[in-house]
């Protein structure tokens, strides 16, 4: 069975250190979850900044739509913060029938329902 492919909204401290846990732990996760879980597609604001993981086979952009956007993306990890682009960014997401994963806080607070509610008209889970 072929791998998730995951996209990464985010790479600073958060979305890099949640890079190496899935590298790391890539076959335990694989083997509680049925099939293996791959990074393929992140956005960052400066693609030239040194990263604290190892990105070699991820599709870079410093255009986090690309990764909303992508076909063979299943699951959206946003770690970008504050609750407007990420509001915009998890709702296309979910419009492109894409699973999201979010700590962000702010952005459930403020526009929770919202998401919630699009989410469950699409069949994707938040």
């Amino acid at each position: 069975m072929d791998p998730v492919k995951v996209g990464i909204l985010g790479l600073g401290t958060v979305g890099g250190g949640t890079v190496n846990v899935l590298q790391r732990n890539a076959e335990e996760i694989a083997r509680r979850a049925g099939r293996g879980i791959v990074v393929s597609h992140a956005a960052a604001r400066d693609l030239n900044k040194p990263r604290i993981c190892e990105t070699e086979g991820i599709t870079l952009t410093d255009d986090p739509k690309n990764v909303v956007e992508d076909p063979n993306v299943a699951i959206v990890i946003e770690l970008i913060g504050g609750d407007t682009l990420a509001r915009d960014l998890v709702m296309r997401a979910i419009e492109n029938g894409k699973h999201v994963v979010t700590a962000n806080k702010a952005l459930i607070a403020k526009h929770g329902n919202e998401i919630f509610a699009a989410a469950q008209a699409k069949g994707v889970i938040v």
